[in-house]
């Protein structure tokens, strides 16, 4: 069977994670350091910090913009639950803008219809590895005086008008789950534009104290003052030592993506009943997935899985769920999104023989 999604381990990861098992030190330390400092030098990533989930991140930008209780938030419905759940987590609103049909994104017309005087943040998702339309988010972000936490959990290594995900917005946060594109196991970092705020972070991610700068006393016990609420967010080595290994080949890996991107938009273009999502020249997708819209699509599914591919939506709206109160009938794209979109398999053990195989057994029909 071939699935959507693999998970990528670097051959090299053994030795790597041996020689932390063996010096016993697994907790935060110099290996986590050293990945964060290759975060940066292979994905051009400002100030990133390294957490253990990608909620964990998308929680901490959300306290580091000082969203409080009763603040709103704006963001997709069309990501993974995490996305707005963070946003509960601080006793806030999440608010669900409309997103383009054409590729899945926030709209940016939708976010401005959305704001209030409540309205503290907003929170973009890259779809599937596909940047979001970043100036006019920023911009009118700047309008409102609103902070931008990009949820890049899709997305490592894409460029949006020549700048890295990563670089651009007062916050991103990126996962590094089993299935992403660099696993930790589970991890994540959140970048930073203000070093102040990642400076901030590196403490609250140890429970608020500021480890670094804590010396212990004859007693042997850390010398600290908490003095704000912290949490126990940090990335040990053993995983840092498992995603530095899979950075090692990560460009040659996008680079796989991005070219069995080009064979599938370009051999499936001209199919009756298939609409590829829209991609424009001045960004760069990471590809976690490849997407389209398809006439028909249980009756795609049914058909790509007797021949044993994969098809997914991977996620649908999640408003549905009551925690968020419930579907908003005002999301049109969404609505219309929901009842097309479908993913079909993107990842680094795909072979040209899959690939092939994929494409023809779409143009045999459904």
């Amino acid at each position: 069977m071939i699935g959507i999604f693999s998970t990528h381990i670097n051959n090299t990861a053994f030795e790597k994670i041996k020689n932390v098992l063996e010096s016993t030190f697994i907790s935060e330390g110099n290996v986590v350091k050293e990945f964060e400092k290759e975060l940066t030098e292979k994905l051009g990533c400002i100030n990133p910090v390294a957490v253990n989930s990608g909620t964990s991140a998308l929680h901490l930008a959300l306290i580091l913009a000082n969203v409080t209780e009763g603040d709103e938030v704006i963001c997709p419905a069309q990501t993974f639950v995490a996305t707005a759940l963070t946003v509960l987590q601080q006793k806030a609103i999440p608010v669900f803008a409309d997103i383009q049909y054409e590729t899945g994104n926030i709209c940016p017309k939708s976010i401005e219809k959305k704001i209030t005087a409540k309205t503290k943040a907003i929170v973009p998702v890259h779809w599937g590895g596909y940047p979001c339309d970043m100036d006019e988010i920023i911009q009118i972000a700047e309008k409102y005086n609103l902070i931008v936490i990009e949820d890049a959990a899709h997305a490592p290594g894409a460029e949006y008008k020549g700048r890295m995900i990563g670089s651009i917005s007062n916050f991103t946060c990126f996962s590094f789950q089993a299935i992403k594109h660099i696993t930790t196991g589970d991890g994540g970092a959140i970048c930073c534009k203000n070093q102040k705020d990642s400076n901030n972070a590196i403490i609250k991610r140890w429970f608020g104290i500021d480890r670094a700068n804590s010396i212990p006393s004859i007693l042997g016990e850390r010398r600290y003052d908490i003095t704000g609420l912290g949490y126990k967010y940090h990335l040990n080595d053993y995983s840092a030592a498992l995603g530095l290994t899979n950075l090692e080949d990560f460009k040659e890996r996008l680079e796989k993506r991005r070219a069995i991107a080009r064979l599938y938009r370009e051999s499936l273009k001209n199919v009756t009943g298939i609409t590829l999502f829209k991609e424009m020249e001045d960004r760069k997708s990471a590809y976690w997935l490849f997407g389209m819209h398809v006439e028909k699509r249980e009756n795609l599914i049914k058909a790509l899985k007797t021949k044993g591919i994969i098809a997914s939506v991977v996620h649908q709206r999640i408003d549905k769920n009551s925690v968020f109160g419930g579907i908003r009938e005002d999301l049109d794209n969404q609505k219309k999104f929901d009842e097309t979109q479908i993913h079909i398999p993107m990842h680094d053990a795909l072979t040209e023989e899959n690939v092939e195989y994929i494409i023809n057994s779409i143009k045999e029909g459904w």
